[in-house]
């Protein structure tokens, strides 16, 4: 049988970090073996799914790449198809209706059955104390057809145990007496989590269950569903934790938009260098090797390169500079520096058009001028949002100055503010502008001043670009061109900050 792999994501929230490396392993592990990968929308929690939160999903996941294979399975569609579930179970005398009726809430957020309190309250370790447990079905049949309200509740036996094979974590076992009479459906008729995932996951021939280790508890409980239903599980394989800086819980609430993929695809990261960062926390290929294809990922990709240990992302929320962990912004600087230059292209134009920065000439009269430049500038950026903001000074005039630039290249050198519109004057005659001959015309001017080459060419730099550091300063004279150089050199606009 095909391995068949789901991703399995609530619509209660943005696509979270946690999530989307679940989603990768799962995408890497199919494609390892030849399986397929498939997508399930868990919006059964109907009072906090939203559609903004599905589409942020589907957005996050086509951004990193991960398309299902075949149609998107929406949980709340399957609604009917988990009641008659547990309806069946009902007839079969595994499952059995619970009326107990509710008691008043402790808090707005919690609902307790007189049962569970009961339990509760006096100490009772027994998880098979319901009184409704063990009604005959004629009375029970006469309490439903009287119209009193119920539940339907699993009926786990007295003795036993699940165990299975954890393809990460190796065995695990838990005894039947820790796990209570599962909840199959509520008395308003509302399927719970653990009987819609085993109904769906059967219908969608599930082979692999791939996720985070929060759900050890729900697997134990799943596989009692699945026995009572006459299914052989599928095998499972739990993904430890992501954790915060100094091993706190990673939460939506409280890191926010840091965790959420839609942000690192707003600030400028390359997807393809996100998805290299996010495979390394908590897996390794057993080699040194960092940067990695996405088709060097699925050929390397196993469950026994997992890590059993949490991983850290790292990040300082605290800080406007920091607030990306510091080897995710490596890694999308390693791509942005190397990754071939026809592939890299697209994104700048897409960040250069969002900046209203493009010009339709790039891709005519000025294609091999504006890939030329791309080329030369990226050395040094980090993310694709680099190309219009430290990178904006190539593409129009109107850029910023960087004060500290201003202050260190130029203001400390009072005697640039008349020899840089002289240089600008010795470049007008110039009919070649270029390499060779910039440097000639530089280096003469540099000496009739009897300064230092470093100082012509740090104050041309801010005045030039903005900016204190960058390529060589012949090759961003070439790519600012002539006229534009000449104009920015005669500008006394720095020296009025």
């Amino acid at each position: 049988m095909t391995t068949r792999v789901r991703f399995a994501p609530s619509p209660t929230g943005y696509l979270h970090i946690g999530s989307a490396r679940t989603a990768l392993f799962n995408y890497l592990y199919a494609r390892h073996i030849g399986g397929t990968f498939l997508l399930r929308i868990e919006d059964t929690d109907l009072a906090r799914s939203t559609e903004e939160s599905t589409q942020s999903i589907l957005q996050g996941l086509e951004w990193l790449g991960f398309a299902p294979d075949e149609e998107i399975v929406f949980q709340s569609n399957n609604a009917g198809k988990h009641r008659a579930a547990a309806l069946k179970l009902l007839a079969e005398g595994k499952a059995y209706r619970d009326f107990t009726p509710k008691a008043e809430p402790t808090d707005k957020s919690i609902k307790e059955t007189i049962a569970d309190r009961a339990r509760r309250n006096q100490g009772v370790k027994s998880m098979r104390d319901n009184p409704f447990r063990d009604l005959s079905r004629e009375e029970s049949d006469a309490k439903a057809a009287a119209g009193e309200p119920f539940a339907i509740r699993l009926k786990v036996a007295e003795t036993g145990k699940t165990s299975f094979e954890d393809g990460v974590y190796g065995l695990s076992e838990r005894d039947y007496a820790e796990i209570e009479d599962l909840v199959l459906l509520r008395s308003d008729g509302h399927p719970l989590y653990n009987l819609a995932v085993v109904c769906d996951d059967i219908e969608m021939e599930i082979t692999d269950i791939i996720r985070g280790q929060d759900h050890l508890t729900n697997t134990h409980k799943q596989i009692l569903i699945y026995e009572a239903l006459g299914k052989t599980p599928p095998r499972f394989a739990h993904l430890p934790l992501i954790l915060a800086p100094g091993g706190k819980k990673l939460s939506k609430r409280i890191h926010g938009e840091i965790v959420s993929m839609t942000t690192y695809r707003d600030h400028g990261f390359l997807a393809a260098a996100f998805r290299n960062f996010l495979a390394l926390l908590g897996w390794s290929p057993k080699t040194e090797q960092e940067i990695m294809t996405l088709d060097e990922l699925v050929s390397a990709f196993t469950l026994e390169g997992i890590h059993r240990n949490n991983a850290i992302f790292n990040f300082d929320a605290t800080s406007a500079k920091r607030w990306t962990d510091d080897k995710a912004l490596w890694m999308n600087a390693e791509y942005v520096r190397t990754m071939p230059l026809a592939e890299i292209l697209p994104f700048i134009k897409a960040e250069l058009k969002s900046a209203k920065l493009w010009r339709e000439e790039y891709e005519e009269e000025d294609k091999e001028w504006f890939e030329k430049t791309a080329d030369l500038i990226r050395g040094r950026f980090f993310t694709l949002k680099d190309f219009s903001a430290q990178g904006r000074a190539y593409f129009s005039e109107d850029f910023d100055f960087d004060p500290a630039a201003i202050a260190k290249n130029l203001k400390k050198f009072p005697d640039l503010q008349t020899w840089l519109p002289e240089l600008a004057e010795r470049f007008e005659p110039m009919t070649s502008f270029t390499h060779d001959e910039i440097e000639a015309v530089v280096k003469q001017f540099t000496e009739e001043k009897g300064t230092k080459l470093g100082v012509i060419m740090n104050g041309a730099r801010a005045a030039l670009t903005g900016v204190a550091v960058g390529p060589s300063m012949l090759a961003v004279f070439e790519a600012i061109g002539k006229e534009r150089s000449i104009l920015r050199l005669k500008s006394q606009v720095a020296w009025n900050m």
